[in-house]
């Protein structure tokens, strides 16, 4: 979705769907849902940063998005990121988010997923794992060969190596497939390769 610097995800099951991170606008997202024949039933971010369209697209299909607690405060201070990239603005009258932390959930019928929370990039950082299909989702907290900035406010240089270290631990399959929050893709695999911040 454009702008093209962040990556978002889209899981449907049957003809219902749900966005992780939907970032740009949402007209555009609407368009999409509507090209494929999708009805949005929710929306689920990462962290603080990746919202833009998520109040807009939650009032216009009236659906629940998810937020942790400890990032709601960034969602002001989003709007001069949205400037930098011709994205309106999220209203003072935006739709809340709901507050979700770690634990599994069952997103859609049959499809769960696991949330762990890895503070950091922001206090509320969220990765998103989906065991049955092999799928990892990490936000901003690591990368393909680096890890996510922890300069801007909340950010935590010592809690975001913590939440790598963390990510380590759980020894997930190599051939785990993880969608980052920018940039090219990867496997567990290839990130224990070339990514030397991914370590015990």
């Amino acid at each position: 979705m454009p702008p093209t610097n962040t990556n978002s995800l889209v899981v449907s099951r049957g003809t219902d769907a749900v966005i992780f991170d939907a970032w740009g606008k949402a007209a555009d997202w609407e368009r999409v849902l509507l090209e494929r024949g999708l009805n949005l039933r929710a929306i689920y971010s990462t962290h603080g940063h990746h919202i833009s369209a998520a109040p807009a697209l939650a009032r216009a299909f009236n659906i629940d998005w998810f937020l942790n607690k400890n990032d709601e405060y960034l969602i002001g201070w989003g709007n001069e990121l949205l400037d930098m990239f011709g994205i309106p603005h999220i209203h003072d009258n935006y739709k809340k988010p709901i507050h979700i932390s770690s634990g599994t959930i069952e997103i859609l019928p049959d499809v769960k997923i696991e949330i762990m929370e890895t503070p950091g990039h922001t206090p509320g950082g969220l990765m998103f794992y989906f065991p049955q299909y092999q799928i990892l989702m990490t936000g901003d907290t690591l990368f393909a060969e680096s890890y996510g900035r922890f300069d801007f406010p909340g950010g935590d240089e010592n809690q975001l190596m913590q939440s790598i270290h963390n990510l380590y631990e759980m020894d997930l399959d190599d051939g785990v497939y993880v969608v980052h929050g920018h940039g090219m893709d990867t496997t567990i695999e290839w990130l224990k390769k070339h990514n030397q911040f991914f370590k015990a």
